[in-house]
């Protein structure tokens, strides 16, 4: 019989077919190393079949879409940074490679921890056939108003992925219409629904917190590598005590 020890680096490395046997060839075995060794298995193997599920029903959800609208090439965008008070708008988009994996821990990029981002963006970019991040800065925010600012980056993100010589057949947004492309389609809290959309929050979000952290170089004292732009309580007092700085949205700080 094998050792406690043996056993256990067998089961730690099993997967849910391998776990099945060593079930069986366990089922006499009460060393209560080995049964805790199983219990641990089961679990981890129950949380990645849960995880395959999840995933599979985010990319599997945006296939559907596209098959009601006679669509292959999917592409999905998302913006970041709309209620930021400071910094640009950033909008991402993904179209994925069909021929590649499903892209592990993707998610809305909400639900992710920072460094899990990072991870996470890696492999979208490896796993992509055409990505992009489109800015807009906070001058023409101002100038031009959020409505159109969005509009402006959704086409200009579209603009960038079919300049690598991918087409689109379908576009999905998440969130309400913005009708800047016939190939348009919205869904409702997209980003925790459709794999592309998810991808393009991760992407974008990554790149414009990079972006700020650069920024609070430039711009001591505001904390931006913290708070990104956003409207902090730590924020909002450095902006009072040091006024606006170049990269603030003037319209968004009328109350500050």
């Amino acid at each position: 019989m094998a050792s406690v020890i043996q056993m256990k680096e067998r089961i730690a490395s099993a997967d849910a077919e391998e776990l099945a046997k060593l079930e069986e060839e366990c089922a006499s075995d009460a060393r209560k190393g080995v049964r805790e060794a199983l219990a641990r298995a089961r679990r981890r193997v129950a949380v990645a079949a849960r995880e395959q599920e999840r995933l599979s029903a985010l990319y599997g959800f945006e296939r559907e879409l596209a098959q009601e609208r006679g669509a292959s090439v999917i592409c999905g965008l998302d913006e970041v940074g709309r209620g930021a008070i400071a910094g640009p708008l950033a909008v991402g988009a993904v179209i994925f490679d069909p021929e590649k994996m499903m892209v592990e821990r993707l998610d809305d990029s909400k639900k992710l921890s920072p460094s899990a981002r990072e991870e996470v963006a890696v492999r979208i970019e490896e796993s992509a056939c055409a990505h992009g991040v489109f800015y807009v800065e906070p001058q023409l925010i101002d100038e031009r108003g959020m409505a159109a600012c969005l509009k402006m980056a959704f086409s200009g993100v579209l603009a960038q992925v079919e300049a690598q010589g991918v087409h689109p057949d379908i576009v999905l947004v998440d969130g309400n219409p913005l009708h800047f492309d016939e190939r348009e389609v919205n869904v409702i809290k997209g980003d925790a629904r459709c794999a592309s959309i998810a991808a393009a929050s991760v992407i974008a979000k990554v790149a414009r917190d990079a972006l700020m952290v650069e920024m609070d170089q430039l711009h001591p004292g505001y904390g931006f590598a913290f708070h990104k732009g956003y409207g902090s309580v730590s924020h909002i007092g450095a902006v009072r005590r040091l006024g606006l700085s170049t990269i603030h949205r003037k319209t968004f700080c009328t109350k500050l």
